[in-house]
């Protein structure tokens, strides 16, 4: 596996041209379109309510900490037993990881970290990360589908691809291919196989996960509040959603770090649906802003967490 990675670490140059240069290319683009929207948004921002942006962040930061709380679950659930502080520092340095051009990041700095805290089973790390990010997505697209009974229905062109790609997750992440699937890949890898969750407890994560997309919906909410739109609450799960499609489609597009500019036009075009153009693209700054602030304070919270916890032997157990 370790060879594996530095082959991968030694392309990384040409990944991250790619990358830059899509980002580059795809903001011009977004920005020129937009240039007319943006005139009207800027000054919403300029006097943004300083209250409701802040209800957001504490939303949002509550959406984070469920967020590690889930993965911990997922782990646990797999035979590694971690505290909370340590997956809270795992899962925020794999976040800011993210905007790093290179790809492999994001899943290597969680690796890394808990490999430093002696947690040697890469191979089972390395599952937990994919069953998280699929049942969340699952989780995402359900929340986002049952939204639009309230606020009305999408076309084809957005229901289509969600719902087939809602097909292909919630068949790869099934216990009985994923397991498989996961043996014969770490096989090639030299690792370890991984043992399986079980469906009761895949259950009560894809409800977990669902529930912080309401969370998360509620922070968008009050992002829209604070430049002036009142979506109304029913908004809430549609907000919610859009995010949820907004972090898949920063998943997917692999040649854009943390889905620079392509999460944000996804979410842009969905918020249409429940409020203005101006206000729809000062909330996707906003949210952009935000999320990468809470990752930031919940990775410094997580290492003075850590740092206190460090004469207590037990701090890092279950």
């Amino acid at each position: 596996m370790q060879r594996r990675f530095r082959s991968l670490l030694a392309r990384r140059r040409l990944v991250i041209g790619l990358q830059v240069g899509f980002v580059v290319a795809f903001t011009a683009v977004l920005g020129y379109f937009l240039r007319d929207v943006w005139a009207d948004a800027l000054p919403l921002l300029r006097e943004a309510d300083a209250v409701y942006v802040g209800l957001a962040l504490l939303l949002l930061a509550s959406y984070y900490l469920l967020f590690v709380l889930g993965w911990q679950w997922i782990l646990a659930g797999l035979g590694i037993g971690i505290g909370y502080p340590l997956a809270l520092q795992a899962e925020m340095a794999s976040m800011l990881a993210k905007y790093v051009p290179g790809t492999v990041w994001t899943p290597l700095a969680r690796i890394v970290w808990l490999r430093r805290a002696g947690v040697r089973q890469t191979a089972v790390v390395v599952g937990s990360i994919a069953l998280e990010a699929g049942l969340s997505a699952l989780s995402g697209v359900l929340v986002f589908a049952l939204s639009l009974v309230l606020v009305g229905g999408q076309g084809p062109e957005v229901t289509a691809p969600l719902t087939a790609f809602a097909l292909v997750v919630g068949v790869l992440i099934h216990p009985r291919v994923f397991g498989p699937l996961a043996r014969r890949i770490f096989r090639r890898f030299g690792g370890e196989a991984i043992p399986v969750l079980s469906y009761r407890l895949m259950l009560a994560l894809l409800a977990f996960y669902s529930f912080t997309w309401l969370v998360g919906g509620v922070a968008v909410y009050f992002l829209v509040r604070s430049l002036g739109g009142d979506p109304g609450l029913e908004s809430i799960p549609f907000l919610g959603g859009t995010a949820a499609v907004g972090a898949i489609v920063a998943v997917l597009s692999v040649f854009a770090p943390s889905g620079l500019g392509v999460r944000e036009g996804s979410m842009y075009g969905l918020m249409l649906a429940v409020t203005s153009a101006p206000i729809a693209l000062g909330v996707t700054v906003l949210n952009r802003l935000a999320i990468t602030i809470v990752e930031a304070l919940l990775l410094a919270a997580g290492l003075v967490a850590w740092r206190l916890g460090r004469r207590d032997p037990a701090a890092d157990t279950p």
